[in-house]
């Protein structure tokens, strides 16, 4: 297969709303076959891995509306056109739960759904927690609790954690960071 990006011919926006774009492009790919891809593009997301002193860490439960069901998930958010990531997170983590962190540190930057979504997601790190007021925006309904990491591992195990950015982050916590198990 030929390397380099897609030769774009076309590209029509089918869609904008508050959150993404949708557009169809026509390209020639690199091993040389026309296509149409009908692709969303994404400003980007950043997640939050809140880790307290005693190494318990911070999951959200919230709706979510697109699959119908409460899911436990770390703290998550669209980053917006004048934030860096980092910048981001540390909106998010003090939004949704009401902690501050004095060091963030970037764990993984991820590719959640390159199929049909141009949306990266950077995990981070939030550490040495200070405790304040959560500031959720108005159609935000979150429930934060504190895990052992052998919570979260059983829950990731027993599939009762089901979000994907979420176990991601977890489990390179787990496994590369802090050496679990």
């Amino acid at each position: 297969m030929a390397k380099g990006p897609a030769k774009i011919l076309n590209s029509e926006v089918l869609y904008t709303g508050k959150v993404f774009r949708l557009q169809r492009d026509t390209v020639i790919e690199p091993g040389g076959v026309q296509v149409e891809r009908d692709i969303i593009i994404h400003p980007g997301s950043m997640v939050v891995l809140p880790i307290f002193e005693d190494g318990r860490v911070l999951l959200i439960r919230q709706y979510r509306h697109s699959i119908g069901e409460l899911l436990w998930e770390l703290v998550a958010g669209r980053k917006e056109p004048d934030e860096t990531f980092a910048v981001a997170a540390r909106r998010e983590l003090l939004e949704e739960t009401g902690y501050a962190a004095k060091r963030i540190r970037k764990l993984v930057r991820v590719v959640p759904t390159p199929g049909f979504v141009n949306e990266w997601m950077v995990i981070y790190a939030a550490e040495k927690l200070t405790q304040g007021a959560a500031q959720p925006e108005e159609d935000e309904k979150i429930t934060p609790r504190i895990f052992t990491l052998k919570q979260v591992d059983s829950m990731i195990e027993r599939g009762t954690l089901r979000d994907a950015k979420s176990i991601v982050g977890l489990m390179y916590y787990m496994r590369y960071v802090k050496k679990f198990r």
